[in-house]
């Protein structure tokens, strides 16, 4: 058998039953590769060099932006922003049918584009409003529902690490065009889901939220305003080019832990634990980066990605069936494989077939971390659709059905998205971002 072929085999092979057996992904990935580079170059030299691409694939002062914007959305989660973003969410949704439901929308969207993190926001906002509609004789199932499919908003509006992941893995794509793209797109994830609430709400007859005066109204803004200010400091500072995406993290990290001391909501004997959970989520971040490189060694050897590119796209030339196979692997995929493996697994193989049709990079950017944001509200992977679902406290079985709704408008965002390209693109361009 040719060494290359017996070394995919043997990569996928080993990967597969690993994750099978309930191995995490990002050990499955790293020893499934390490073996697969065994096969190639002998034990010796691959463990030398397995530890060598390992150290490249983490020695990136670009991804330094993540543990920083782990750790600002971590403190967040925990400083009280989040409450007064809900606040602000209720008096942006207004009466609507349904009010509370859209609330919920709009503080994922708010909660989303500050932390950056779609599982912080659906476990902070779904602790806060999930009581509230339960008051309010809302269905657990819809509300559950209603937070997991909303959540995955934060991982399109800006900041976000999939997209600072991705920018790695397309060799360098700005990362300031990449947040500012995401904007037109994480708000129509969010008008989507709102789009699929109203409808229900008329036909169910949702309950209304009392009406909010002005002068209430004016001082819930007021209140905002400094959590807000976070977006604005360090988005502007990224686009201005006052500074990186890297400095600007480590600035939302300063911001949120000055803003929570002032609100009294964290005390010096909390940082230990907010150290900790943030650490805990950027290991696995930072390590599946590592691993993956290993496992781009190996592929880019056994020249996997020219194979399964001329597999799967070998029959056409067809720009639009290209990018709609595209959709729907990475739709099967991100069923199962986390949004960072996901990205720096598939990106290499993609790219260079959309490249060669004249794609711009940020554009197909949106489109993946689009196609694997959907991938976290569906099982059997789903992070936000666990976490969603623990935070109401109810079995997976029961959301699913009321979930199906804002599981198909978000593909339709999905398709206007991949098939429009000016709703990508027209902020970066208006801005500058592309000369």
């Amino acid at each position: 058998m040719d060494l290359a072929l017996q070394a995919a085999l043997l990569l996928f092979f080993i990967i597969g039953i690993l994750l099978v057996v309930g191995v995490p992904i990002s050990i499955s990935v790293g020893i499934g590769s390490m073996v697969a580079m065994f096969s190639i170059v002998g034990f010796n030299n691959g463990l030398v060099s397995s530890a060598q691409r390992l150290f490249t694939g983490m020695n990136s002062f670009t991804l330094l932006a993540i543990p920083f914007f782990v750790l600002a959305g971590v403190i967040m989660n925990n400083g009280g922003i989040a409450l007064r973003l809900i606040n602000l969410a209720k008096v942006l949704s207004g009466r609507l049918p349904g009010s509370l439901a859209h609330t919920n929308v709009v503080a994922n969207m708010l909660f989303g584009s500050i932390s950056g993190s779609a599982v912080a926001s659906a476990a902070a906002v779904g602790q806060t409003m999930s009581p509230l509609q339960k008051k309010e004789g809302y269905k657990q199932e819809f509300s559950a529902a209603v937070n997991i499919g909303s959540a995955p908003a934060g991982m399109i509006i800006p900041p976000s690490n999939t997209l600072i992941v991705y920018s790695l893995a397309s060799g360098g794509t700005s990362i300031a065009a990449l947040f500012i793209a995401g904007y037109l797109p994480g708000i129509l994830w969010g008008l989507a889901c709102m789009a699929v609430i109203f409808f229900m709400a008329r036909r169910q007859k949702m309950p209304t939220s009392e009406r909010v005066s002005m002068k209430q109204a004016f001082r819930t803004f007021l209140q905002a305003i400094p959590s807000l200010l976070l977006i604005v400091i360090v988005i502007g500072g990224i686009v201005g080019g006052i500074f990186t995406a890297t400095e600007g993290s480590a600035i939302a990290v300063l911001y949120s832990l000055i803003l929570s001391f002032i609100y009294r909501s964290i005390k010096i004997k909390d940082m230990p634990d907010i150290f900790l959970a943030a650490t805990r989520t950027t290991v696995i971040v930072i390590f599946l980066i590592g691993v993956s490189m290993i496992m781009s060694w190996v592929m880019a050897f056994t020249n996997i990605p020219a194979l399964l590119a001329n597999s799967l796209f070998g029959f056409t030339d067809n720009i639009i069936l290209i990018l709609l196979l595209m959709n729907l692997v990475l739709l099967v995929i991100g069923t199962f494989l986390d949004p960072t493996p996901a990205i720096l697994i598939f990106t290499p193989i993609f790219w260079p077939i959309a490249q060669s049709y004249g794609v711009d990079p940020v554009h197909f950017g949106i489109m993946i971390v689009i196609n694997l944001s959907i991938g976290t509200i569906t099982p059997p992977m789903g992070p936000v659709l666990f976490v969603g679902t623990k935070v109401a406290g109810l079995r997976l079985e029961s959301v699913l059905k009321p979930l199906m709704p804002f599981f198909f408008a978000t593909v339709v965002v999905l398709l206007l998205v991949t098939f429009i390209p000016e709703i990508t693109l027209i902020v970066p361009e208006l801005l500058g971002l592309f000369d």
